[in-house]
């Protein structure tokens, strides 16, 4: 049988949600907006919370990778690897180093003199090229497999996290400043034992126990004074024993004291569920109990970012987030919409390393969502890890980061293979000529770029929160998600508009572009007074159903708001009937007349997403494949067997390619396309006046497989 990769599993659980069924009628006209000639795209808006000054903005990001051996500091050969690595960063023009390896930190308490030793030097070793070095370590779990076969699959699949665990026999006398290990781990709600995440092998420290916040405040402020750090990742800001957990006096008391409410016995089927299933499943949403226990676990964990913050003060600080939108989230208490106030960088582990990564569009969707969350935050910055075995990993990376228009974190992942491949890359090996490519080439501002906007698509955090399906079975994020798609297929400019914007009248009524609000069954009462006003104004809407069925709490309304939508009789506001997941409603709009695109391919393969980001009041057009085929290394594979990515080939046969961009649009005279596939040559784009008053543009993508950039 083949060894499941637990991280992976979880991102495929949650990308395979619910599917709808198709109805008849492609939608129902309340009174429909038609489409203009011109076009004037919003860009995204300025209106921001306020968030952190910066001391650095990270954008060509790298692990700089730690094993056992470096514990050995400070013997010479570890001290000149230092040297090396540092010199070798830098002609990779790598401008930020994160620390990668010595990852379940507290495993490591009793060497902590030599961590921060060699990561000082590191840091001082950086510094002289100007780059910046942050930290990267999970803090609330401890690395203890239960039994031989625990034990042996720990060692075959997190061996990236450098395993130095106490045995059966020292792990009892474990502990750090005074806190024994034992005494802070969360329990399990079944039979009192201490809670353990069995994905990972570890046993789970619980964020409202005061002794373990007092112990990792007090490792916090050691590591600052010893280690002139630019910046932290705190990894895992969640519960990986998820729904097993917690039952200790302190988790207790908090939901008692801020709910109300008392934690049942796991036997109660009313608040569990179905525990036959597996656990991310487990849970009853009708129960308004269950609900505000979901959201009293990801209390704690917001109160622990928030005293991480506290000691960090203008240090920058970062989490890691893998997905965002789904249901399933809830289960292991993953919520960074609720710790973004506390954050300062936000990163999206855009999980791959094999073959199956180049299917990307999925992923469209969590990355703007992100980008979303991380622009309210004060235009934060946002950043995307992906993993690789090769250079060809790295490059593809890197092409992801270009086109969402965030920073790139580029890592290479050997250690999740059971053993090193005889031909595996440094780090710095891996992304050196793609860097050096963007400086001297294209090297774009991504705190300057701002998307060109044709349509903000709803991401209603309240429909998550509550568990919120419809009669099918579908969550509202696998509605989002499916809109997604199909503006990366039609070349449609989005972003996503979530729950706090959704409230505010006046910002939904700052720009014109439609709203699309797909399966929000969860509005809330001021939600629904901001769309009224928004429609009022004369606002546009795509709605389907359902509608505010049910409040913020995720209580079910005597009647649903979609009732009164319907009886004002607004102008723009469209019912969709189509299901985004099984069908094209989108397709459905522009067909009627009621959406006309800014871009519009006329000629060519069809697989090119093409994307318009403004730098500086310029254009430039990023160019993505979204029909690619990974090209399989013949002997390396990971954990579960999938194997590795080698080369990539694409499936688009015509790479002749001609646009008409609508009257309006900006101007994209002398603008030249160019990619790391082709070098230094910069090839001339044919650009045209039409007499309808459209642009004509057209475009040779000849011998290029991924990526490429047209700008001036």
């Amino acid at each position: 049988m083949k060894e499941k990769n637990p991280r992976r599993d979880f991102i495929r659980k949650v990308s395979l949600t619910g599917l709808g069924l198709g109805l008849v009628s492609p939608f129902t006209e309340v009174q429909a907006h038609p489409a203009k000639d011109v076009i004037v795209p919003a860009v995204v808006p300025s209106y921001k919370q306020s968030g952190p000054s910066l001391p650095f903005i990270p954008t060509r990001t790298a692990s700089w990778w730690v094993t056992i051996n470096e514990l050995q500091w400070s013997q010479k050969g570890v001290r000149d690897e230092i040297k090396r690595r540092a010199a070798a960063f830098a002609e990779a023009k790598i401008d930020t180093a994160i620390i990668f390896g010595w990852h379940i930190r507290f495993d490591f308490s009793n060497y902590f003199g030599a961590l921060h030793g060699y990561m000082a030097e590191v840091a001082d070793e950086l510094h002289k090229y100007n780059i910046k070095l942050m930290d990267h370590y999970s803090c609330n779990h401890t690395e203890r497999p239960r039994d031989k076969a625990e034990f042996e699959r720990l060692h075959r699949g997190q061996r990236h996290h450098v395993l130095l665990f106490h045995d059966e026999v020292a792990r009892d006398q474990a502990q750090y400043e005074g806190h024994f290990f034992n005494d802070i781990c969360e329990v399990d709600l079944r039979d009192g034992s201490r809670g353990y995440a069995r994905q990972y092998q570890m046993e789970a420290f619980c964020h409202n126990n005061p002794g373990f916040l007092d112990m990792h405040a007090k490792y916090l402020q050691r590591l600052l004074k010893e280690v002139p750090l630019d910046g932290i990742e705190v990894d895992d800001m969640c519960d990986y024993a998820g729904l097993t957990t917690c039952g200790c006096k302190h988790c207790r008391a908090r939901f008692k004291r801020d709910y109300g409410h008392e934690i049942p016995p796991f036997t109660d089927k009313s608040f569990f569920g179905d525990t036959t299933k597996p656990m991310l499943q487990w849970g009853n949403y009708q129960n308004p109990v269950f609900r505000d226990w979901i959201r009293m676990k990801t209390d704690g964990i917001v109160d622990h970012v928030k005293m991480i913050k506290t000691i960090l003060g203008d240090k920058p600080l970062m989490s890691c987030c893998s997905s965002t939108g789904p249901i399933i989230l809830n289960a292991v208490s993953l919520d960074l919409e609720k710790i973004a106030p506390h954050l300062d960088f936000f990163m999206l582990e855009n999980v791959g390393t094999n073959i199956k990564g180049v299917d990307w569009v999925h992923m469209d969707a969590e990355a703007l969502n992100q980008k979303d969350i991380a622009q309210w935050r004060g235009n934060a910055v946002a950043m995307a890890l992906s993993y690789t075995i090769y250079e060809i990993g790295g490059y593809f990376g890197w092409t992801l980061s270009r086109f969402w228009g965030v920073a790139n974190w580029s890592s290479t992942l050997t250690k999740r293979l059971e053993k090193d491949p005889e031909d595996a890359m440094e780090q710095e090996d891996v992304i050196s000529a793609t860097n050096n490519w963007e400086v001297k080439h294209s090297d774009l501002d991504i705190r300057d770029g701002k998307d060109i906007v044709e349509i903000r698509l709803v991401n209603n955090k309240l429909c998550k929160d509550n568990g919120y399906k419809d009669e099918k079975g579908v969550e509202h994020w696998s509605k989002a998600r499916a809109w997604s798609g199909h503006f990366v297929y039609t070349n449609v400019g989005y972003r996503f508009l979530r729950y706090e914007e959704l409230a505010d009248a006046d910002a939904l009524s700052k720009e014109k572009t439609p709203v699309v609000i797909d399966g929000s069954g969860c509005i809330s009462d001021k939600q629904f007074s901001a769309i009224s006003s928004y429609l009022a104004k004369g606002g546009t809407a795509w709605v389907a159903l359902p509608f505010g069925t049910h409040d913020e709490k995720g209580f079910k309304r005597a009647a649903p708001l979609s009732d009164k939508l319907l009886k004002i009789k607004y102008k723009n506001l469209t019912i969709i009937n189509t299901p985004a997941t099984t069908g094209n409603p989108l397709a459905e709009l522009i067909q009627a007349g009621k959406f006309k695109p800014l871009i519009c391919q006329t000629s060519g393969g069809n697989g090119w997403a093409a994307r318009i980001r403004m730098y500086k009041n310029k254009p430039v057009i990023h160019f993505m494949n979204s029909q690619m085929e990974g090209v399989p290394h013949p002997t390396v594979k990971d954990v579960p067997g999938n194997a590795i990515l080698a080369a990539i080939n694409s499936k688009i046969t015509d790479n002749e390619l001609k646009y008409e961009i609508s009257k309006g649009g900006p101007d994209l005279s002398g603008i030249k396309l160019l990619s790391p596939e082709i070098g230094d040559e910069k090839r001339d784009i044919r650009v045209e006046k039409l007499k309808n008053g459209h642009t004509l543009v057209s475009v040779s993508l000849d011998k290029i497989k991924v990526y490429a950039v047209a700008h001036g």
